[in-house]
């Protein structure tokens, strides 16, 4: 799915599969963001395929934080022509807590802090936003007004807290941090893409209506 010039989703359809929503960066520097799990990945390599794109033509995997569903498939992109990163919180809590649990260990070749990521042409805001997980990113494109928001929030929800270093208080005051940006593209880990600033406004002001008042 072309959503603007050199910017593709590829969502995922199949909800009982519970995959996430991946997305590209086509410029003089190809970023892929949440490739996404290991044994679902052919459909993202299929859809690669046909804008003729090869797994190693993908110079930067970046995944949003450490839950397979998003960054399990990274291992499939390790070639000497590709980089892999997450961020650098995420992954210390990762490799200390959560790896034994999900079955599988990462390499990154670097570890992303907050700040300006500059990547070939394409310039991307780094925000730290833990509360889903302890060290999630989210990427922020100024230059188009799109936030890549991993399971942060979503249209209509935010990300669960329950799973091992989630923190309600910390998942609100990552959304309202969000909220403060200039977005007219919201790209969410799972479910809908929200374009329009119009209704990016709306759905952050829904989501804290309808949930802060959960989360402790």
């Amino acid at each position: 799915m072309r959503l603007s010039d050199n910017l593709y989703a590829f969502p995922w359809q199949v909800l009982t599969e519970n995959n996430c929503n991946s997305y590209l960066i086509d410029g003089s520097f190809k970023i892929l963001i949440d490739p996404g799990h290991q044994h679902l990945l052919s459909e993202l390599l299929n859809s690669l395929d046909s804008m003729s794109i090869r797994p190693e033509d993908i110079d930067l995997v970046v995944g949003t934080h450490g839950h397979p569903d998003h960054i399990e498939a990274l291992q499939s992109f390790s070639s000497p022509s590709t980089m892999l990163t997450m961020g650098e919180m995420e992954y210390r809590y990762f490799q200390e807590k959560a790896a034994h649990l999900f079955g599988f260990r990462l390499e990154p070749d670097l570890l992303l802090t907050e700040g300006t990521l500059k990547a070939g042409t394409t310039e991307l805001q780094i925000l730290r936003t833990p509360g889903h997980s302890p060290g999630s990113i989210c990427l922020y494109w100024p230059s188009q007004k799109a936030l890549f928001a991993g399971d942060v929030i979503f249209e209509q929800g935010l990300g669960r807290t329950d799973l091992p270093g989630g923190s309600g208080t910390q998942l609100k005051e990552s959304i309202k941090r969000l909220s403060s940006l200039d977005i007219e593209l919201l790209l969410p880990g799972h479910g809908n893409i929200i374009e329009g600033k119009d209704e990016v406004t709306r759905n952050f002001s829904l989501v804290e209506e309808m949930y802060f008042g959960l989360l402790n």
